[in-house]
């Protein structure tokens, strides 16, 4: 999935335009005028927590900067240079690594996250880069089985995908066809399991007992499954985000998180308060529809892209 970097950084950057060019447009008013003072840093607090970063790191990233340029006069790319650092600095320890392709084989990757998310769209990327560019032998099972528009959604993903597909019936039981589908996935020789699951929030009870009993029915054939579970959290929701890490973050034991639609939201430091309230890092991000708009967290070409600097 790793594109060149360059590539990347471009499409990163481009996503995040909304975001930076907010932010750049108020660094330019309210911190290169005069000699950094404690007025400006106030202002570059609320303009931290206006971004989404929350209160707690946007105290921290002005610390931090103050620190290093109180009463001094700096120019724009200076002060930029100087706050992606500070953005750098927060989310790098919340930086991790997604490679299904590493682990046990077969490798099962449960994706958690309200609908809406994107988490149906995100599953289908990873299942094209793994089958079409690195050629591993990719299973998707659609245990979402209340919502019939997913399972025919995460089915054109397949077959463009060129990945097998297992689906039940309306209202079977999704972890019945959770333990069907690893149990194929043993028998065939499949390198990746993909699961989709559902993401109401309606009933918080009934969706931890639906994703518990699934986790519960894969151990039966694996002790270790799954292998991965991720949290797929759109950042057009703000700091919604958070809650709703807390919510599955209590259900069940995420590993790691995916940020869609960057692309669509000018606050893209939400992704700072996420990190912080998560047990998990951060792992993939996307900024678009393509599968290239989905990438490898990295937590010092986002933070570059968000205050508006090149690679």
């Amino acid at each position: 999935m790793a594109e060149p970097r360059k590539g990347w950084f471009q499409r990163l950057s481009d996503g995040l335009s909304r975001s930076s060019r907010q932010m750049s447009e108020q660094v330019s008013a309210a911190l290169v005028k005069r000699p950094l003072d404690q007025a400006q840093l106030d202002e570059l607090e609320e303009m931290l927590i206006e971004a989404d970063l929350g209160p707690a790191a946007a105290a921290r990233i002005t610390e931090a900067f103050g620190a290093e340029r109180f009463g001094r006069r700096s120019d724009e790319r200076e002060v930029r240079e100087a706050l992606a650092a500070a953005v750098a600095r927060e989310l790098a320890p919340r930086q991790g690594d997604f490679d299904p392709l590493s682990g046990p084989r077969p490798f099962v990757v449960l994706f958690v996250g309200v609908n809406g998310s994107g988490k149906t769209t995100t599953l289908g990327k990873i299942a094209a880069d793994l089958r079409q560019r690195r050629g591993a032998k990719v299973l998707i099972a659609a245990c979402d089985t209340f919502r019939a528009a997913a399972v025919e959604q995460l089915q054109v993903w397949a077959e463009r995908a060129d990945a097998d597909f297992l689906c039940g019936p309306p209202g079977a039981d999704a972890a019945g066809l959770a333990y069907d589908a690893l149990a194929r996935a043993m028998a065939e020789g499949f390198d990746v399991l993909l699961i989709d699951t559902a993401g109401r929030l309606q009933n918080k009870q009934d969706l931890m007992n639906e994703l518990t009993k699934m986790v519960r029915v894969l151990r039966k054939l694996d002790p270790e499954a799954p292998h991965e579970v991720l949290l797929v959290l759109d950042a057009t929701v703000g700091r919604n985000a958070v809650a709703q890490e807390s919510v599955f973050g209590n259900m069940i034991g995420v590993t790691g998180i995916v940020m869609t639609k960057l692309d669509g939201t000018a606050r893209g430091g939400v992704l700072v308060p996420v990190a912080q309230a998560s047990d998990s890092p951060i792992k993939l991000i996307c900024v678009g529809e393509t599968i290239d708009d989905l990438q490898p967290f990295d937590a010092e070409a986002f933070s570059r892209s968000l205050v508006g600097l090149e690679a």
